[in-house]
């Protein structure tokens, strides 16, 4: 029978083989060149395992090219959608709501005025539209990367979900969460800070429900939160782990997150179903490859230790 302790002392034993795989207490390993699509499949998806990949996207032009007068330049003309909220934090924890940003559809001329420090403003904005807005919105754009990323489209056997491109201020935060893909992601410029956990701390990571509600600009620029009454609730991940509430949260002592810091021209493999923070430096730029994963053993492994984490909670 899987009572609380048994399900501790599972979590820390997956825990213990994680870190004791990958060799390390507080960062992530690099890779310095290329496998083939077979061996990257063997030593990083298959045990979904995360990695620094350095030089390999190097042959890319955007690495050069994407400054942002050279941004300006090629699509400052175009409408495109942007992420505004008060506080840096779009589809988080606020006021006992899961809150989604404001989309706002602006010149992106006009958005990189702000990235620029033309124009001030007290929202905070961050292109973040991950409905392959790469290729939906900054289509001018798709020559100076890749449409895909051929090696792991041979390992994985498909393409990808959709590719997207990321530019934001510093102030901009990605709450704690996790994706249902297999995540490469793409630094241009600038640095992004992650924070990981992997699937197997899921028993000390609290999940609520929450109304959903949506950031509006009211008439004097003010934010309100907008509920989306009709919706249904919402699981999402109230914790922050920059400054947990361990009075609160006292099972998230028990994680120890990973942290590592990606550089302009190296790619994070980000394995389906770990768990990440995010921030990174003023006006960084990236490009991600959403894979989707396979709904294998690693799959049903996960959702064991959900349902698991579920039940203990409720007792």
């Amino acid at each position: 029978e899987w009572g609380l302790g048994a399900l501790h002392r599972e979590a820390k034993r997956r825990k213990t083989c994680y870190r004791a795989e990958l060799g390390l207490t507080e960062s992530v390993p690099y890779i310095d060149s290329l496998l083939s699509p077979l061996e990257f499949y063997r030593e990083w998806v298959c045990p979904n395992k995360p990695c620094i990949i350095r030089n390999a996207f190097s042959h890319w032009p955007a690495l050069k090219k994407w400054t942002l007068p050279y941004l300006r330049k090629v699509t400052g003309a175009k409408m495109v959608s942007v992420a505004v909220t008060p506080n840096g934090y779009a589809d988080a924890v606020y006021q006992d709501r899961f809150v989604m940003p404001e989309e706002r559809h602006m010149l992106f001329s006009n958005f990189l005025d702000i990235m620029e420090k033309k124009v001030t403003s007290s929202s905070i904005f961050y292109v973040q539209k991950q409905c392959s807005n790469l290729t939906e919105e900054f289509p001018e754009l798709l020559g100076d990367v890749e449409p895909e990323i051929p090696w792991m489209s041979e390992a994985l056997g498909k393409k990808p979900d959709a590719v997207n491109f990321w530019l934001g201020e510093s102030t901009a935060v990605t709450s704690l969460h996790k994706d249902h893909y297999e995540n490469l992601y793409c630094v241009i410029s600038g640095e992004k800070h992650f924070l990981l956990h992997p699937p197997s701390d899921r028993p000390f990571i609290p999940y609520e429900l929450y109304l959903p509600a949506t950031y509006c600009i009211s008439e004097d620029g003010s934010f309100q939160v907008v509920d989306e009454k009709a919706a249904e609730k919402v699981p999402w991940i109230p914790l922050d782990p920059l400054k947990p509430d361990l009075e609160q949260y006292p099972e998230y002592a028990q994680a120890r997150p990973l942290r590592c810091t990606v550089k302009a021209g190296e790619m994070l493999y980000l394995p389906s179903l770990w768990f990440h923070h995010v921030q990174q430096s003023h006006g960084c730029i990236a490009v991600n490859y959403w894979y989707d994963m396979e709904y294998d053993l690693k799959y049903s492994y996960y959702q064991l230790l959900d349902s698991l984490s579920k039940a203990v909670t409720l007792v």
